[in-house]
């Protein structure tokens, strides 16, 4: 009967290792950005909460890219989506100390107006434009794209940086009439506001002025040295998110409420909308270098600080 006993203990302990993903995972504290930038996640987040992961993950969710860099900094969180320039900067101020493990998004900035009177980037002189993203990746791709095309900065274009809430506020009300936007806030914007349009895809705008680089928004870090003790657990990481790519790719509605759940977007019928706009993606290995840095070396040459001074070394990228 002991036998008998002890059988059956060992069989319902091997039938819940198949199940949940067993008991060796390791602990991963990671935060992830509200916005497009956090959206692939919520596949990965709804497997953690239901023990399908082999990892156990603990997500925070942060409005601002200051609070998840303040977090790697100080070792609270182990892995974080962040923007790509905010990546860079992060290994200059670090002296190396995070690296970049997978993309996550490509370009999602949108100009849009309350009216139809810009249809081309020289048609912004003398405007107004309130922008969203001060001191990443919008505020030096508007400006990249403003110069290439003749016109300063604060001189000829005047660009008034605030939130993303209360600009979409702007725009919906009419107070504003020009702004730049990410989607999804693109898209809660045009749904709450039937006047406001698409003026331009600033994708669009980055390809015909920059001859290398695809515009991308979104990463994936790492601490070093949490990678270099935990190389399997990040193995892991890295394919469980790109499962959870795949997973809000492929069932938009149900991403969508799940955006809503976990707090990466406000609203489900704004997330769901919103997902086969967001350009997601998951570029990991040796391909991350191939796919960031022509980015980067546009970004430098435009303005070394945005990312941070000087071009990252060979061991900012995280091959596994």
């Amino acid at each position: 009967m002991k036998k008998l006993f002890s059988l059956i203990l060992i069989c319902s302990f091997i039938f819940s290792m198949s199940v949940y993903g067993g008991s060796e995972g390791t602990d991963i504290n990671i935060a992830v950005l509200s916005g497009p930038t956090g959206i692939g996640a919520v596949g990965l987040m709804e497997a953690n909460d239901n023990n399908e992961t082999e990892n156990k993950y603990s997500f925070t969710i942060a409005a601002a890219n200051d609070e998840v860099v303040a977090g790697i900094t100080s070792g609270t969180y182990d892995i974080a989506a962040v923007a790509t320039n905010v990546a860079a900067n992060l290994y200059n101020k670090t002296n190396g100390a995070v690296q970049l493990a997978a993309l996550n998004t490509y370009g999602v900035l949108y100009i849009l107006e309350n009216g139809d009177s810009v249809q081309s980037v020289a048609d912004l002189e003398g405007r107004t434009i309130y922008a969203a993203g001060q001191g990443a990746n919008p505020e030096y791709v508007l400006k990249y794209i403003l110069e290439k095309n003749g016109l300063t900065p604060d001189e000829d274009v005047t660009i008034e940086f605030k939130d993303a809430e209360s600009i979409s506020a702007g725009m919906v009300s009419g107070e504003y009439d020009l702004c730049m936007l990410p989607v999804p806030a693109v898209t809660g914007v045009k749904l709450q506001n039937k006047d406001v349009r698409t003026a331009l895809d600033l994708t669009e705008e980055w390809d015909k002025v920059s001859e290398k680089g695809t515009l991308t928004m979104g990463s994936i870090i790492v601490r070093k040295e949490f990678a270099e003790k935990n190389p399997e657990a990040v193995k892991i990481f890295l394919e469980e998110y790109a499962e959870s790519i795949e997973t809000v790719l492929d069932d938009a509605a149900h991403a969508g409420e799940l955006c809503e759940t976990y707090g990466i977007v406000p609203k489900a019928a704004i997330a769901t909308k919103a997902i086969p706009e967001c350009s997601l993606c998951c570029v990991t290995g040796e391909d991350v270098r191939a796919a960031i840095e022509p980015y980067y070396e546009v970004l430098y040459g435009f303005n070394p600080a945005a990312i941070g001074g000087e071009m990252p070394g060979d061991d900012f990228y995280y091959e596994g």
